[in-house]
């Protein structure tokens, strides 16, 4: 119950403070066919890496650090690529998604921050159950699938 009323009370407070918000969300898919994702302790199922954009941050900037702090990916600039923008109107008329694709990265073995339950690589052809449709759109997509215009 605790994590539902902080996810509305957060969620509310992002409304009202901002006209549009913006997130972004990482693709890192390694050398084995593994896709990185991560479980938050306040949503349920399975994402891509990714966070909101703060006020004065650029995206680019955003992507690497919420790449770090929930994944332990360290990322290069110049190793992350734009793929795609999204809308996600399932809670804010205004929300927007940024998917960059991470062509390199390292992993620093780290805690992870307090909002994540569990990370970790899973194969694209047996994701863990409970792996979010928009994700599994994401990785459709990225292997030449449809494109859809919502998150």
């Amino acid at each position: 119950m605790l994590k539902f009323l902080r996810k509305v009370v957060m969620h509310t407070w992002f409304r009202l403070s901002r006209g549009a918000t913006l997130g972004v969300r990482i693709l890192a898919i390694d050398d084995q066919g593994r896709v990185c994702l991560v479980r938050h302790t306040y949503l349920p199922g399975w994402h891509l890496p990714g966070g909101g954009v703060e006020r004065g941050e650029h995206a680019l900037d955003a992507a690497i650090k919420e790449a770090r702090e929930e994944a332990g990916l360290i990322i290069r600039p110049e190793d992350l690529r734009l793929m795609s923008i999204h809308t996600n109107f399932a809670y804010f008329k205004g929300d927007h998604v940024l998917l960059y694709r991470a062509n390199a990265w390292t992993i620093e073995t780290t805690d992870r921050a307090h909002e994540i339950a569990e990370h970790g690589f899973f194969s694209i052809t047996d994701l863990p159950p409970g792996t979010t449709a928009s994700t599994q759109r994401r990785l459709a997509e990225a292997q030449g699938g449809p494109s859809l215009l919502t998150w």
